[in-house]
């Protein structure tokens, strides 16, 4: 694996620890829970973004860009890291985000708009019209001289994914020095990227640990699809051949509910569970169904007792300030 000729920024605070959460896994009558707590990876609120836009930001100096565009929902994670990181290194950022111009600024809008991030909203779910949006956008600042950067959802491309292979081989060295061995790695998984990486750490240092996928919003296929195709982004990234077949990907999509940014009622038991038996924060759009998949899994013995699970929190708590009525709910 070669990592150290790829370009880089410095953002993350890393190692993040592991985390023992002794009385989630008594709540749970369950297995033997850590928790890998990538949401203290320290910019502008943490979360696991951090660690790709590091090799992605690092990609665009080296091509000389002067602005970053990127995409995502209104409440992305991945968006308001990305405005931070720019502003570090002295870049405008521009993001294009779908939704409408909400009543009230919460959560990571609010965010953005405090980093000073040109926020253009489009309301529209349709991928195609969104990207179309950011190719005119591109297209318009270089016809006025200025080098965009373009960085996808999630920063989910095969540079984004070595990141994760990364961070993978870190949490493995972490529980190598604990004495510990996870049999399962659950987190949330939507764009692929992070999902890709940590297949591919399991697989390449034969740790042993299924990586499992809780969707966040696209069904299944979609979501094993993109992990497929990062893969072999990620090969050409790290200098080797790397094939994943669709079913060595391991997502479930039972837990999306409504959709993407939606969260269940079972998402808000898990984020009040996890709060007051650990006292960390989940969020309401990728973290809480995570755990709330994890949850079931447990109560299905899908997950035994006798298992150590690692659950990455990948961050975005900022989030929950944009669900207030639905955690404030009685329970």
């Amino acid at each position: 694996m070669q990592l150290g000729h790829l370009p880089r920024l410095p953002l993350a605070l890393r190692p993040t620890p592991i985390h023992e959460a002794s009385r989630l896994s008594a709540y749970l009558s369950g297995p033997r829970i850590l928790i890998k707590r990538d949401d203290l990876t320290g910019l502008a609120l943490g979360g696991n973004k951090a660690r790709k836009l590091e090799f992605l930001l690092g990609d665009a100096r080296a091509r000389g860009a002067d602005v970053i565009i990127t995409v995502g929902a209104a409440q992305s994670n991945h968006a308001r890291m990305t405005a931070a990181a720019a502003r570090l290194f002295g870049w405008e950022a521009i993001l294009v985000l779908t939704g409408e111009e909400p009543a009230e600024l919460q959560g990571n809008l609010l965010l953005d708009r405090v980093l000073g991030a040109q926020v253009r909203l489009v309301n529209t779910d349709d991928e195609y019209v969104l990207m179309g949006v950011v190719a005119d956008l591109a297209r318009e600042l270089t016809a006025r001289g200025r080098r965009p950067y373009i960085i996808p959802r999630g920063g989910s491309t095969g540079l984004g994914a070595a990141a994760y292979l990364e961070a993978g081989l870190e949490a493995f060295g972490q529980l190598n020095t604990l004495g510990a061995r996870a049999d399962i790695i659950v987190h949330a998984s939507t764009s692929g990227g992070t999902q890709t990486g940590l297949v591919t750490a399991a697989a390449w240092s034969r740790a042993g640990a299924k990586v499992v996928g809780i969707s966040a919003g696209p069904p299944r296929d979609t979501v094993v699809g993109r992990v497929t195709g990062l893969a072999e982004d990620l090969g050409e990234v790290v200098g080797t051949t790397w094939t994943l077949r669709p079913e060595d990907v391991l997502v479930y999509d039972d837990y999306v509910g409504d959709g993407y940014g939606i969260p269940t009622p079972e998402t808000i038991a898990a984020i009040k569970t996890t709060a007051r038996t650990e006292g960390i924060l989940l969020d309401p759009v990728y973290t809480g169904k995570a755990m709330a998949g994890l949850m079931d899994l447990v109560r299905r013995e899908i997950i035994t007792r006798g298992q150590t699970v690692l659950f990455w929190h990948t961050g975005g708590q900022p989030a929950l300030f944009a669900h207030a009525a639905a955690l404030a709910a009685p329970d």
